[in-house]
C-alpha cells in the first residue's frame, strides 16, 4: 500500500511539471546562441547589428495587436519590441497565416507544449520582450498570438513585405 501511495505520488509530480510550461514563464532567448541561417517563407532570423528600424508592438487582453498591419521593405531588418500591456500571457509569432492556423490548432491540443524560435516573442504580463527577423522575401505574411483562444478571438495581424 505504501509503495502504490510513493508511486502514484512520484508519477503526479512527474506529469505535473509540463503543466505549467507555457504559462507565465518567460522564455528567454539565449543572447549567446548563435543566428540561425535557416531560411523560411517569410526570411530569417536577423542580425541585431544591422537592424534597420524598430517596430514597437502592443498586445492587450482585448485580444489585439497594436498596430495591427505592418508595411515592410524585401532586405529590411526589423527589431520588434513586443510590449504585453495585459494580465494574461501573449505571444506574437511570425509566419504564413496557414502555418499560424496549424500551430494555433496544436496549441490547443498541446496547451504546455514549449517552443523558442526565433520568430516568436512570449511576453508576459506587463513585460516586453523583442525579437530581430529580416524579411527577406517580398510577400504578405502575419503574425499572431497562439496562446490558445487568442488567435481565435482575431488576435492576428499582417505584414505586407514590398520588394
Amino acid at each position: 500500500m505504501q509503495r502504490t501511495l510513493i508511486a502514484v505520488l512520484a508519477s503526479m509530480a512527474f506529469l505535473s511539471a509540463p503543466a505549467f510550461a507555457h504559462g507565465d514563464a518567460k522564455h528567454e532567448k539565449k543572447s549567446s546562441k548563435p543566428i540561425s541561417t535557416e531560411e523560411k517563407d517569410f526570411g530569417r532570423e536577423g542580425d541585431p547589428t544591422k537592424v534597420s528600424r524598430t517596430v514597437r508592438i502592443d498586445m492587450s487582453d482585448k485580444m489585439r495587436f497594436t498596430p495591427a498591419s505592418l508595411t515592410i521593405k524585401q532586405g529590411e531588418t526589423v527589431k520588434f519590441v513586443a510590449k504585453n500591456g495585459g494580465k494574461v500571457m501573449h505571444e506574437m509569432v511570425i509566419g504564413s497565416m496557414k502555418e499560424l492556423k496549424e500551430h494555433a490548432e496544436m496549441m490547443r491540443k498541446h496547451p504546455t507544449m514549449e517552443h523558442d524560435e526565433p520568430y516568436m516573442a512570449h511576453v508576459a504580463p506587463g513585460k516586453t520582450e523583442t525579437m530581430v527577423w529580416q524579411f527577406t522575401k517580398a510577400g504578405e505574411f502575419n503574425f499572431g498570438c497562439l496562446v490558445p483562444g487568442h488567435f481565435e478571438a482575431g488576435m492576428v495581424g499582417k505584414i505586407v513585405v514590398k520588394p
